[in-house]
C-alpha cells in the first residue's frame, strides 16, 4: 500500500535547491540590498546560507524547496511574528524584510519553477548537540519548549493543518517507508512499534489538546551560551511546524535525550519534569507520552532510511539521528510499557 502523494512527501522527494554562492550573493544584493559573503548551512529540504557582511553581521538566507507551497513559508513567517509579539524575550529569529518591505520574495529556478526566498536574523550560540549533556541543560530545554508552546497557544494559520510525514501523531501513514524496510532484520522491531502506536496511541489522540507546535525541538535546533551551557540563546528551524497534539511535541523533544546517559530515561524524565512544571500535561497525555516518544524514534528510523536510499549524497545529514533511534527502539522493546511510562514520568508532580 502506498501513501497518497502529498506536499510533504513531495518536499522530501524533491532535490534541495542548489544555487552557487555567487548567485546567492547576487540575489541577496538585489532583493535585500546587502553585500555579503555566502557560507552554506545544512538543510533537509531547503537551501540554507549564512550571509556575512563586511562589518561582521550575520543573517540566515533560505531558498525554499520548490515543492513546498508558498502558504507554508507564510505560515512559518507568521509564527515568528506571533512569537515576537507574545513573548518578545523568547530567543527566536526575526524576519528581515526585503527592500520593498516584504517578508519574502520569489525567484525563478533553472527549470522554470518559482520558489520562495526569505531572510532571518542570526542567533548566536552553539548547538546543544556539541556540548556535554547536563541535568540543568535538559531542564532548561524543557522550560524553553513550554514557554514556546505557551506563546503559540493562540496562534492559528490556514496552512497549520498541512500534511507532514514528521508528525508523530500520524505515524500510521508511513506504510511506504515501513514496507521499504521489509527483508531487513530490523523490520519486526519497526512493526512492533507501529502496532503499539495503532493500539495504544491513535485511538486516544482525538481527546487530547492540539495546537501549533514546533515539532523539531532537538539538540541541533536549540542553541546555548558557550560559557553558560544551560542558558538557551536560540530556538531555530520552524520548518516542521504544524497543528498537532501538544503531547506529541513533548514526546518528540524528549526522545532526543535518551542518548548519552547510562540510564536512557534519565534525560527524558528531567526534560519532561521541567516542561510539566510550567505547562502541565493532563492524565490522558501522561499515559501516552512514552508511547509517542517511541513513535518519534520509529518515524525517525523509517524516514531517514527511506530518504538516505534516495539521496546518498546527503546521507550524512539525513542519517544523523538514525543510529540513536534504532538503539532507543531496541532498548524500549525489552521493557514493559508500564515500566517505560513510570520511569519517564518519575519527575512529574501531579
Amino acid at each position: 500500500m502506498r501513501i497518497p502523494q502529498h506536499g510533504d512527501t513531495a518536499a522530501l522527494s524533491t532535490d534541495v535547491p542548489n544555487f552557487d554562492p555567487d548567485r546567492v550573493a547576487a540575489l541577496v544584493s538585489q532583493v535585500y540590498g546587502i553585500d555579503a559573503r555566502i557560507e552554506p548551512l545544512a538543510g533537509e529540504r531547503d537551501q540554507n546560507c549564512c550571509v556575512r557582511t563586511a562589518d561582521g553581521i550575520r543573517r540566515v538566507f533560505k531558498i525554499s524547496n520548490p515543492s513546498e507551497p508558498a502558504a507554508l513559508v507564510d505560515f512559518q513567517i507568521a509564527a515568528l511574528d506571533h512569537i515576537a509579539a507574545r513573548a518578545p524575550d523568547l530567543a527566536v529569529q526575526r524576519v528581515v524584510k526585503t527592500l520593498d518591505g516584504e517578508q519574502s520574495a520569489s525567484v525563478e529556478l533553472d527549470d522554470g519553477r518559482f520558489t520562495k526566498i526569505r531572510m532571518l536574523t542570526y542567533l548566536d550560540g552553539i548547538q546543544i548537540k556539541h556540548t556535554p549533556r547536563t541535568a540543568a541543560q535538559r531542564r532548561a530545554m524543557g522550560r524553553g519548549l513550554a514557554r514556546l508552546n505557551l506563546a503559540m497557544q493562540d496562534f492559528s494559520h490556514p496552512a497549520a493543518s498541512h500534511d507532514l510525514l514528521w508528525n508523530a501523531s500520524a505515524a500510521h501513514r508511513l506504510t511506504e517507508q515501513l514496507a521499504a524496510l521489509s527483508g531487513d532484520a530490523r523490520y519486526p522491531l519497526a512493526c512492533a512499534f507501529m502496532e503499539n502506536f495503532v493500539e495504544n496511541v491513535q485511538p486516544y489522540l482525538p481527546a487530547v489538546r492540539a495546537q501549533v507546535i514546533h515539532n523539531d525541538y532537538h539538540l541541533y535546533n536549540v542553541l546555548v551560551d558557550p560559557e553558560k551551557q544551560s542558558v538557551i540563546t536560540g530556538i531555530i528551524d520552524f520548518g516542521d511546524m504544524l497543528h498537532a497534539p501538544l503531547v506529541g511535541e513533548v514526546a518528540t523533544a524528549a526522545a532526543f535525550h535518551m542518548a548519552d546517559s547510562d540510564d536512557p530515561f534519565e534525560g527524558p524524565a528531567q526534560f519532561i519534569g521541567a516542561y510539566h512544571a510550567l505547562l502541565p500535561l493532563d492524565d490522558r497525555e501522561l499515559d501516552i507520552v512514552a508511547d509517542l516518544m517511541a513513535t518519534r524514534h520509529l518515524i525517525t528510523a523509517l524516514i531517514s532510511e527511506w530518504r538516505a536510499a534516495r539521496y546518498p549524497e546527503n546521507r550524512a545529514y539525513i542519517m544523523r539521528h538514525n543510529p540513536a533511534a534504532w538503539e532507543a527502539l531496541a532498548y524500549m522493546h525489552r521493557l514493559p510499557r508500564e515500566e517505560i511510562r513510570d520511569r519517564l514520568l518519575i519527575n512529574v508532580k501531579k
